[in-house]
């Protein structure tokens, strides 16, 4: 998943941003405005390392492959050694090893009550491959976004995306197992989104940041019709992102802070918008709608591929290449 640095930190003051050579960023932020330490999104990337470490160990391919798809891949590195890549292309382990501790499949949350996977999936990764990529954008996209809102309002974002990006996986992919934290990052990209629409009046660049970031969604999303990614996740994890950012990535109006000092009747009165306010409020009641819906469907053993018979072509489009149902 690929992901550009949309929003520029500091300015200039505000009698300056429009002389000529002056370079005016995405948006103003106010001098006072708290820039946080990142160190939340650092934690997770370690974490998620770690998991994988331990899942190789369990995984342990020398002892436990029984040779259908040929020798595990790099030998020396003992009970670390990879799955042959004809089981395992992404340099990982098997599917019953990544089944064993957390994966997400739908028997297992529905019929075995097992409601934990929900969680546990976003934490395990099927390969080096897939870990490095996710990692490597939860870098890019999270540091940043922790630096500007915090560790609380992140986190929340994360996990609350990956969990809602796993309740629509299951529900739909219900033949099949689901990992990756990669519908939590997409929380974070419609979070950024979200950011943008709720705070317009801070923004100079309006549509250049707009469009950029819509054909990063865009490209990632287009990326989850191929085979073997769950882009059922993807857009979970996009949506509830989205409807979160509204909720916890409130910025105050423009100027805001500025006028605080000044006489009273020289101030900006409300420090958020009556906009702000009204996109914050259905955001919640849509997320609240539709995480419970969800959990509902789920936990019922609905299937919505029943009810939708396109559905199934927004995480996998059939090609001459490749068949979806393999």
């Amino acid at each position: 998943m690929a992901n550009r640095d949309l929003e520029s930190r500091g300015g200039g003051p505000p009698n300056k941003r429009n002389q000529p050579g002056y370079f005016s960023p995405p948006y103003y932020i106010e001098s006072q405005e708290t820039v946080w330490t990142a160190w939340l999104v650092p934690m997770i990337v370690v974490a998620n390392v770690a998991m994988f470490i331990v899942i190789m160990i369990v995984n342990n391919c020398p002892k436990n492959n029984l040779g259908f798809y040929g020798r595990c891949v790099a030998r020396f590195l003992g009970r670390l050694s990879f799955e042959p890549l004809r089981e395992n292309p992404l340099f990982g382990p098997s599917s019953s090893t990544l089944e064993k501790l957390g994966a997400l499949e739908w028997n297992k949350v529905v019929h075995e009550h097992q409601g934990w996977r929900l969680i546990s999936c976003i934490w395990l990764h099927a390969g080096v491959i897939h870990l490095l990529a996710n990692m490597l954008s939860l870098v890019f996209i999270g540091i940043r976004l922790e630096q500007q809102f915090g560790f609380v309002r992140v986190g929340a974002i994360y996990l609350l995306s990956g969990f809602g990006g796993s309740i629509l996986s299951c529900l739909f992919l219900q033949n099949s197992i689901s990992v990756g934290a990669s519908g939590a990052l997409f929380g974070l990209l419609g979070a950024m989104l979200s950011e943008l629409l709720t705070n317009w009046t801070i923004y100079t660049n309006k549509a250049a940041a707009i469009i950029t970031l819509l054909i990063i969604v865009a490209i990632n999303l287009a990326v989850g019709i191929l085979p073997h990614v769950d882009n059922f996740a993807h857009i979970g994890g996009f949506f509830t992102g989205f409807l979160l950012g509204f909720v916890l990535l409130i910025r105050p109006q423009f100027g805001w802070l500025e006028t605080q000092h000044l006489p009273a009747q020289a101030r900006i009165k409300s420090k958020h918008s009556i906009v702000q306010y009204v996109f914050c409020t259905v955001a919640l009641v849509l997320l609240i709608a539709g995480i419970t819906t969800g959990l509902v469907l789920l936990f019922r053993g609905d299937n919505p591929n029943k009810h939708c018979k396109w559905c199934h072509y927004l995480s996998c489009v059939p090609t001459s290449r490749w068949n979806c149902n393999n």
